[in-house]
């Protein structure tokens, strides 16, 4: 709008797990055995096609959106060219000292036995219930008083040693109805 001209391309992001995904099941392969097999020629071949399977529909979707983008002179994240230019843009970086090493905690596909991107590890999000439990301490000086404590990690219930308590919170005496028990309860939680 300002009479500059900005350069829209197209671009192809051809690399990840969600492609290697897609040409397991599609050729039935199980593990890095059977793909080092296969080899690497022939599989990089396999995830070039089915990259480009559907190039010429995203043209028709993207022109519906009224997105104006450079098909003919796009990009692709396999082209060597591409990849050449990522590295000689990460070696100025690395000479100008703008690169370090530290570590992260990633997560981990150990089934592709690789690190896996943000996208790669939200990809397969679902929602799931998460075990629960509400369980009770008696009192050592009357069995029918208890204290209620809800967990996340049930298992870890066998090796409890001791109930803790907030001296800066307040809890409630509740008395249960159906079985005239009574529970210690953080008021906040009733």
């Amino acid at each position: 709008m300002t009479g500059n001209h900005c350069e829209r391309r197209f671009g192809w992001d051809c690399h990840g797990l969600p492609i290697e995904f897609e040409i397991d099941k599609i050729h039935k392969i199980a593990n890095s055995v059977e793909r080092e097999a296969i080899g690497v020629a022939k599989y990089n071949e396999w995830c070039r096609e089915i990259v480009m399977r559907f190039s010429k529909e995203w043209e028709v979707v993207v022109g519906r959106f009224g997105r104006w983008i450079d098909f003919k002179n796009d990009y692709k994240t396999m082209d060597c060219n591409y990849m050449e230019s990522v590295w000689w843009a990460f070696s100025e970086m690395y000479k100008k000292g703008l690169v370090y090493r530290g570590t992260k905690i990633m997560p981990f596909s150990t089934a592709c036995n690789t690190v896996l991107s943000n996208f790669e590890a939200g990809s397969n999000y679902k929602d799931v219930s998460d075990p629960a439990v509400i369980v009770t301490f008696p009192t050592l000086k009357d069995p029918n008083v208890a204290f209620i404590a809800w967990t996340t990690t049930p298992w870890t219930l066998p090796s409890n040693l001791a109930l803790a308590v907030n001296p800066k919170l307040d809890y409630v005496k509740i008395q249960d109805e159906a079985t005239g028990k009574i529970y210690w309860c953080m008021n906040e939680r009733l």
